[in-house]
């Protein structure tokens, strides 16, 4: 046999693993999720299990619940993934400098990051309740918020769980976007600034510009990741107060832990997923044209 044709039975050989854990975790499950979104089926019943077609994701856009999931998620998306952004750059500006002090600065702002977001539902949860809270108490005392508590605020939780997102996962943009100003070539600003041009001038005609990538791969990741967020509105609130702050991810888990209703818990799934999917596709594209650029291409 010859070396060109056992070294390729032999990468061959070392892919079937990845392949079948692709195909076991990641499209089996895929798919099931897509056959039981077809059906009519729930535990509680599985003997009258029928087909349902699209049934279930036109209940979907019918059911006020789900719909209100559906907006509320979008709204804990742009808002979180606004302010994280604006204050990642802000922070990572601050940040540019690499001295001792911003070194040391970095390192304790990524403290947060590395709390899981489960974790820090819970220790939000304690410091605002209204009852025992360190902060929660105080404000409720003094009549700034809700007696009750600002997570039990109807119009106050959802901006409530957009704060508690901002403070874990700011610094995680701030890194990314701190990683692409030191990227940035040093001569072309040192060219700006011999030619006279302030530091608002620099900011907007070059360093955006120049870090475009930076900043679409920091949208992406954090756009991404708080469009299925779980743990901590799990935890805080548990979708309350009514609906309030019931997300996609959460609605889909009442669904099938909760009412048993596998196929229509399946069908949020799949939205939720296809939703990611085409904002995914859609910053990965911006990203591609803003890379070709800012390369000149």
């Amino acid at each position: 046999m010859a070396f060109a044709t056992r070294r390729k039975v032999f990468l061959a050989i070392m892919a079937v693993p990845v392949v079948a854990y692709v195909l076991v975790v990641g499209i089996w499950p895929l798919a099931q999720g897509i056959w039981y979104s077809l059906y009519d089926y729930n535990l509680i019943r599985p003997q009258r299990t029928k087909f349902a077609g699209l049934d279930n994701y036109i209940e979907i856009i019918t059911d006020p619940v789900s719909r209100q999931a559906l907006i509320n998620t979008a709204i804990f998306t742009v808002g979180a993934v606004f302010f994280e952004l604006l204050l990642g750059f802000a922070l990572a500006l601050s940040l540019w400098r690499d001295d001792r002090f911003n070194r040391l600065a970095l390192a304790l702002i990524l403290i947060p990051v590395t709390i899981t977001p489960l974790v820090v539902g819970l220790i939000f949860k304690g410091l605002l309740a209204a009852d025992y809270g360190m902060i929660g108490y105080y404000l409720a005392q003094w009549g700034l918020t809700d007696p009750r508590g600002l997570l039990a605020d109807q119009h106050a939780a959802l901006a409530t769980l957009i704060f508690i997102d901002v403070w874990e996962w700011t610094p995680l943009v701030a890194l990314i976007l701190l990683a692409g100003l030191k990227a940035l070539p040093s001569d072309i600003l040192e060219a700006a600034s011999v030619d006279g041009a302030t530091g608002v001038q620099k900011l907007r005609i070059i360093v955006i510009p120049l870090m475009l990538p930076a900043i679409l791969l920091a949208l992406i990741l954090r756009t991404v990741d708080a469009f299925r967020v779980f743990d901590t509105v799990y935890v805080a609130t548990g979708g309350g107060p009514g609906n309030a702050t019931n997300t996609l991810m959460l609605h889909a888990v009442k669904q099938g832990l909760e009412f048993f209703n596998i196929g229509r818990a399946s069908a949020i799934a799949n939205l939720t997923l296809l939703i990611i999917a085409l904002i995914a596709a859609g910053f990965v594209m911006m990203i591609r044209h803003a890379d070709r650029k800012a390369n000149g291409k």
